[in-house]
């Protein structure tokens, strides 16, 4: 394989690395954004997501299969339900403290976090569970490098869910209303905006993006387990700060960026693939040395 095609290569492998960070990295700075909080659970929501598809997948396919009509169905249903369980989430564990000191919110996510992790690990008894598809290995030859269809699938479809998302933060009256939130709660409960139902309808579009990665990792990598959340929730999270945590563009952007670094960092002489998220975590540091902020972040002012 030539240099060429192992950039193609490694370029796919990265941009498909890149969209199950950045759709986890838009919930945390979704979050972030609204309400100020570091949700350290996003990461198990994703792991959920991914046991909800797999079990919906199984449930419906008897009657559509498990090729892309059973899978979509599975996305869609897994969306809806974890959606739904972070609004749940949101409900009971973090309404009731928005107004206490941020600490205390973020001891709370690590709590919901335990909470998802060990819930699932008890339901499947902590083993690897096969996410069976039958989407086989079809694809594309450009050089010596092969790309298959699902790995094309999967990057665009992360692109069209991620283009929805920006058409309703910047075009609707519900991401306006998110927007103005995430500049003065206080003034837009003045205004008439009802703030819970907003930080709520925040939470179910995180939750859901969250889903839909699980759902797009289980169908990629073909098995799932109780903490495969873990490192993928701290490498989102690190997306969503090396894009600036709280812009949504930014999360996109660190997410498909961080992915682009991993597959580069497997291709360095003399060191092995397993040394690829060293080198990606040394980028960022090196990265917010100069920009703290990160890509797109702003310089929030203290007012005293």
């Amino acid at each position: 394989m030539g240099v060429q095609d192992i950039i193609i290569q490694q370029l796919v492998n990265g941009l498909i690395l890149g969209s199950f960070y950045s759709l986890v990295a838009l919930g945390y700075s979704m979050v972030y954004g609204i309400i100020k909080l570091l949700n350290f659970a996003h990461g198990d929501i994703y792991m959920t997501g991914a046991f909800v598809s797999f079990a919906m997948l199984g449930a419906v396919s008897g009657v559509l299969g498990n090729g892309w009509l059973g899978i979509l169905a599975a996305l869609l249903i897994s969306m809806l339900l974890v959606g739904l369980l972070g609004v749940v989430i949101q409900r009971i564990a973090y309404r009731p403290l928005l107004s206490a000191p941020r600490l205390s919110l973020l001891i709370t996510a690590v709590g919901v976090s335990l909470i998802l992790y060990n819930t699932v690990m008890i339901i499947t008894g902590g083993e690897y569970k096969a996410y069976t598809t039958g989407l086989g290995y079809d694809g594309i030859t450009i050089g010596s490098a092969y790309i298959t269809y699902t790995q094309i699938i999967l990057v665009l479809s992360t692109f069209v869910l991620m283009s929805l998302l920006a058409w309703f933060i910047s075009k609707t009256m519900y991401g306006k209303a998110m927007r103005a939130i995430a500049l003065d709660r206080d003034a837009c409960r003045l205004m008439g905006i009802n703030v819970n139902q907003i930080v709520a309808l925040t939470f179910f579009i995180g939750s859901a993006l969250a889903a839909a990665g699980g759902t797009m990792a289980g169908v990629y990598y073909g098995s799932i387990h109780f903490y495969m959340g873990f490192v993928v929730g701290i490498k989102a999270f690190t997306a969503a700060v090396i894009g600036g945590i709280g812009s949504i563009p930014g999360a996109m952007a660190g997410g498909m960026i961080l992915g682009l670094l991993e597959a580069a960092g497997t291709q360095i002489p003399f060191i092995g693939s397993e040394w690829k998220d060293v080198f990606a975590f040394v980028l960022l540091i090196l990265l917010l040395i100069f920009k703290p902020n990160g890509i797109l972040g702003k310089t929030e002012i203290e007012r005293m």
